[in-house]
């Protein structure tokens, strides 16, 4: 739901209550993806509702997805 109201993400990088680094604003795409690739999962429209789906990790998808480095879809 968040990602349909914002249109600029701050991501943070570190690890919990020990550090981390505030990233500049940036895009919402540009955000998602760097916030995903950091978890190692991509997102996925489904084609019937447009609701963001998680690919399965290695699956074709996955894979096609993570080679072009992207790993969010904002298209509806």
């Amino acid at each position: 739901m968040a990602t349909y109201l914002a249109d600029r993400v701050i991501v943070y990088e570190g690890k919990p209550s020990a550090g981390c680094t505030a990233n500049a604003p940036q895009s919402l795409l540009t955000g998602m993806n760097l916030f995903l690739s950091h978890l190692d999962i991509t997102f996925r429209r489904d084609p019937t509702n447009y609701r963001p789906r998680i690919n399965k990790l290695d699956s074709t998808k996955d894979s096609e997805q993570k080679a072009a480095g992207s790993y969010y879809y904002l298209e509806y």
